[in-house]
Order: structure tokens, then C-alpha cells, then sequence
């Protein structure tokens, strides 16, 4: 089980400045919580590529920084939410190789294989939100049935 220590940041993502804010709180919290140089740097550039999509694609919208943790594991969760016109074709969005054009080229395939788990909830019309977390070290094993 996932626990959450609350919501640690809530930053609105409404201009290009506001992205540079996103990338140095990003890469702060990692620190602070023991991510290592190179995972913090495949956090921050997730978090880089899924705040411009909130700008460009979503029209603005806000990130939620929240340090989780569970048994013997810690993380920051990020979720970037918009109330944009949402992801028509989801698994094209999805699709490796596939991005619109403007952000860093790897789109949300790019982002996804950067982070330990990736979650997205967006419909035609209705916005989008996608939340992504990584762990220090490696992630939590799930919990096996038995």
C-alpha cells in the first residue's frame, strides 16, 4: 500500500517561466529525498516534457508534487492536470515514436519509459491528467498474492 505524506507542492504551469520553476522544484524534491544524479535526471525530463504538454497541449493547467511511500520505499508522485480539449486517440498519444511536434521529441511513450509508474486519465473535451511516479533506488515490488 502507497501512502502519501500530502501534497508537498502545487505549481501552476501557465507560461514558459513557469516551466523552468517545474524543473528546479522537480529536481530539488528528488535530491532531498536520495534520488540519485541520473534518475533525477530521467524525473526531471519527464516532468519537463509532460508541463509542456500541459501548456502547449492542454492550455495550462497545474503540477501537484506529492512525496509517497510505502514498506522500505519512498518516491515523488507528479500529476499534471489540464482542462484542455483532452487525447482523442489515446493509443496514439501513447505510441512509441509518435509526438506533435514543439516539446523535447519523445512524447508521452518518452515520458512513460522514464518513470517507474505512469497513470493517465484523459477523454475528448474533458482535460487531462497524468501522473507519473518514480522511486528512490527501485520500485516497490507488488504485493504478491497468495
Amino acid at each position: 500500500m502507497h501512502t502519501a505524506a500530502g501534497v508537498e507542492a502545487c505549481l501552476p504551469i501557465r507560461s514558459d517561466m513557469d516551466l523552468v520553476w517545474v524543473r528546479q522544484h522537480v529536481r530539488q524534491a528528488a535530491a532531498r529525498l536520495g534520488f540519485g544524479l541520473v534518475d533525477q535526471t530521467k524525473l526531471i525530463t519527464a516532468a519537463s516534457e509532460l508541463a509542456r504538454n500541459t501548456l502547449v497541449h492542454g492550455g495550462g493547467g497545474q503540477m501537484e508534487a506529492t512525496q509517497v511511500g510505502t514498506a522500505g520505499a519512498q518516491g515523488l508522485r507528479l500529476a499534471f492536470t489540464d482542462e484542455g480539449p483532452g487525447i482523442a486517440d489515446l493509443d496514439l498519444a501513447l505510441s512509441d515514436g509518435y509526438t506533435s511536434g514543439g516539446g523535447l521529441g519523445m512524447g508521452l511513450s518518452g515520458a512513460r519509459r522514464l518513470v517507474h509508474d505512469f497513470d493517465i486519465d484523459t477523454a475528448p473535451g474533458s482535460g487531462t491528467t497524468v501522473r507519473v511516479t518514480c522511486w528512490v533506488g527501485r520500485p516497490p515490488r507488488p504485493r504478491e498474492e497468495v
